[in-house]
């Protein structure tokens, strides 16, 4: 029996529409770390919370727009203690085939000027730049026609993000194809370091709740997710503590424990290895930028 962990598949009939929107509330059967051969334009449409992408781990926040590659694994973790009651609607996304975009590039071959698009996605795309409003009314478009005019939407949608959003790429990892077995050991505990981060959680802690020896889960959690365990859990702190120094006046030396940190030294060497900056500057910057924001939106 193989021992590595993967992402849950996801089946998608795609029997009936080429392009599927669905609307997710919180929690949901698939708000868990999962994978699917689709691509997927994901609309956080309400919460704020830890996105994981591939091997990818950071922040997210309503109105944020994502697309991800085929068999890409990808999960939205919404912090359970600011949302203590169940959200309707918390994501809104469409789902299609590669076969749909080879079509339509065959059909049309000026929509091969998106295949830039379609290979930065397979690392996982976040955008950038644009108006929230801009991607939810574009996404009411979609859900509110069907047959052609779904489609004509749709390819607008695409041909205006890519012409006028900045697309970052995401993952280091690109999406793999997997059996269809579930294995869910890594979603569970994906999410029970996403809403137990603060906690001193050890790697051998860890392969005990998913029943794997400690050199077998550490071997194996690392070649799925790109990171080491403790890599893993330190990049989620420090996610944490993004979010802290710029929506709490907090001391910096509290966010450090916080978040789970045993030491201030070991916090600000993590926080520099992944941001380049001090947890200071990380604060001036981000309440900059965020007043800036703020000012343009009203202007």
């Amino acid at each position: 029996m193989s021992t590595v962990i993967r992402p849950e598949f996801e089946y998608v009939d795609r029997s009936t529409d080429a392009i599927r929107y669905l609307e997710h509330g919180w929690p949901h059967e698939w708000c868990r770390w999962h994978s699917h051969p689709e691509y997927e334009l994901h609309l956080m449409a309400t919460t704020h919370g830890q996105a994981f992408i591939g091997d990818y781990i950071g922040g997210y926040q309503a109105g944020d727009l994502f697309l991800t590659g085929p068999n890409l694994a990808h999960h939205w973790s919404t912090f359970e203690a600011a949302y203590p009651e169940p959200v309707e609607v918390r994501d809104v996304l469409i789902q299609f085939s590669q076969d749909s975009i080879d079509l339509l590039t065959k059909a049309f071959p000026e929509f091969g000027e998106l295949e830039p698009m379609w290979q930065l996605a397979r690392s996982g795309i976040k955008f950038e730049g644009f108006d929230p409003g801009f991607a939810h009314s574009h996404m009411q478009r979609i859900r509110n026609t069907r047959g052609a005019e779904r489609i004509s939407a749709f390819i607008r949608f695409l041909v205006r993000i890519n012409e006028h959003a900045e697309k970052r790429g995401l993952s280091v990892l690109h999406g793999r194809p997997e059996d269809n077995a579930k294995h869910a050991r890594i979603a569970k505990l994906v999410e029970h370091i996403a809403q137990n981060y603060s906690e001193n959680i050890s790697l051998g802690e860890a392969a005990d709740k998913v029943g794997m020896s400690y050199a077998t889960f550490a071997h194996s959690f690392r070649k799925t997710t790109g990171h080491t365990f403790v890599e893993f859990v330190n990049r989620i702190r420090v996610g944490q503590a993004c979010s802290k120094l710029y929506t709490t006046d907090d001391p910096i030396s509290s966010i450090c424990y916080d978040v789970g940190f045993q030491n201030l030294a070991n916090f600000n060497r993590q926080f520099m290895k992944m941001k380049r900056q001090t947890p200071s500057a990380y604060r001036e910057h981000a309440r900059t930028r965020l007043l800036r924001d703020r000012k343009a939106a009203h202007d």
